[in-house]
């Protein structure tokens, strides 16, 4: 029968689980010095009468072993929104055993349930046991494009400008 992988959308109560999710995932991608976000910043953000992002946890065996973070966003091209996916995470010790598959087909059901175009994300590009995954499921990478970010410290030299 398998391990009883469930889905599930996250609650206020979640917070300090996602926080610590989001500093495994740091760790694994090697970015840990950039992590500032606390529980109290989740709960402000996701949260509240008008959330920026949403997150689902994903649990095997009632226990949590992963999430994913992500917000609507929108295509001029297709005049509808997506869904961007900001982070997805398994915790390594249950990879292969279909969580992250599952958190995947959790969020296409979103989109196809809300008429959105896509879904969306990025990976890193020396994470191959997450592009291999990706691939296998149909996610085709978009070569022709780069990822920009604009951080905070350089609003203001934008700003001068």
């Amino acid at each position: 029968m398998g391990n009883p992988i469930n889905i599930r959308r996250a609650e206020s109560k979640d917070a300090g689980l996602i926080v610590q999710l989001i500093r495994e995932l740091a760790e694994y991608e090697k970015l840990s010095h950039e992590v500032v976000a606390t529980e109290e910043d989740i709960c402000a953000q996701l949260f509240n009468p008008a959330p920026v992002a949403f997150a689902l946890i994903a649990g095997l065996n009632n226990k949590p072993v992963g999430f994913c973070v992500y917000f609507r966003n929108f295509s001029t091209f297709l005049a509808r929104p997506g869904l961007y996916i900001e982070d997805l995470y398994v915790r390594p010790e249950v990879r292969g055993q279909g969580v992250g598959k599952k958190l995947l087909q959790e969020l296409v059901r979103i989109a196809k349930e809300n008429n959105y175009g896509r879904v969306t994300w990025s990976a890193l590009n020396w994470n191959t046991p997450a592009i291999n995954f990706y691939k296998s499921l149909g996610a085709k990478p978009m070569k022709e494009w780069l990822s920009f970010r604009l951080a905070e410290a350089g609003f203001d030299k934008v700003l001068k400008n």
